[in-house]
């Protein structure tokens, strides 16, 4: 472990005195999924963050996740507050049923998000068909901007994790489609876009746009 940690982590070592001893006598550590229902008790109390969905890291998503309840349940709060009303005029079994409502589908979303990006990345980053995907839909961006692949849109966008997810679904049955042309590899080098990616392009527009409506 010494030699380990020498090699791939000099930078840590001096940092972690400690290092044998805690390897030897910390216990090991549980990954856990929270989902629950409810998250709010009769106006008056919510969940948010790690107590309402606690998730796996292989996203990054967790404290993202809980500002993002944060800014949804401002959003309500300020939906059910009449104008230029007192926060003691705010409807709060309103608001926290509206914070609940548009909530608990992001959170179970991003729970099973971040579990499939671990399959993912333990499993599939060697597989070639995987990695061709991977190619199209870098190529696909590469044409159209408006093509986010599903790392993106959960990671580096505004889009709702349950979106994301549905989205994600639509686009790997595009992504599978265009793997199984026998010369995918020239229609991706061709300078100027083949019909079938573009095709595919505008087929998710209109796919995002139902999605959104």
């Amino acid at each position: 472990m010494q030699a380990f940690f020498e090699k791939t982590f000099p930078d840590a070592l001096p940092l972690m005195p400690t290092l044998h001893e805690d390897y030897r006598n910390n216990p090991t550590g549980s990954l856990m999924t929270v989902r629950c229902k409810p998250w709010q008790l009769g106006g008056r109390y919510a969940l948010v963050g790690d107590a309402a969905h606690a998730v796996v890291p292989f996203y990054g998503q967790g404290m993202n996740a809980g500002f993002e309840d944060c800014r949804v349940l401002d959003e309500c709060i300020e939906a059910h507050t009449p104008a230029g009303a007192a926060p003691t005029d705010t409807d709060w079994a309103a608001a926290l049923e509206a914070y609940q409502t548009a909530r608990v589908p992001d959170g179970n979303a991003i729970a099973d998000l971040a579990i499939s990006n671990f399959i993912e990345m333990r499993d599939l980053v060697r597989d070639d068909r995987f990695r061709l995907k991977k190619r199209i839909g870098a190529r696909l961006h590469e044409i159209d901007e408006a093509f986010l692949p599903l790392y993106s849109m959960v990671t580096f966008s505004h889009i709702r994790y349950s979106l994301a997810q549905q989205l994600g679904r639509e686009q790997e049955a595009l992504l599978d489609k265009l793997a199984a042309l026998s010369d995918i590899d020239d229609k991706l080098a061709a300078a100027t876009p083949p019909r079938e990616l573009t095709d595919a392009l505008a087929r998710w527009r209109e796919l995002r746009a139902a999605a959104e409506a």
